[in-house]
């Protein structure tokens, strides 16, 4: 059990290292996105309060979602090798 924790620990913190990385800069990317679509549209009003709310729409969809595939990937993928070593 303390062998798994040695294991896991330094994992997760890593894991959690990309998280950020990966997460800010996925923000980043839509937020020039958003930018762009302001410019190329031509649209008049308030920008910031435009990028706002696609950063907010953003911060619920499924795609940002999709960036907690960084914990479940790994730690799925040793669950099952753990599994299949001690089971099968």
């Amino acid at each position: 059990m303390f062998v798994a924790l040695r294991f896991l620990i330094p994992l997760l913190v890593v894991l959690t290292a990309i998280y950020v990385g990966v997460s800010i800069y996925s923000r980043w990317v839509r937020r020039s996105k958003l930018i762009a679509h302001w410019e190329k549209k031509g649209l008049t009003g308030d920008r910031d309060a435009f990028v706002q709310r696609g950063l907010k729409k953003y911060d619920g969809s499924f795609r940002r979602k999709l960036i907690l595939g960084i914990y479940v990937v790994p730690l799925g993928l040793i669950a099952i090798l753990i599994y299949v070593t001690n089971f099968m």
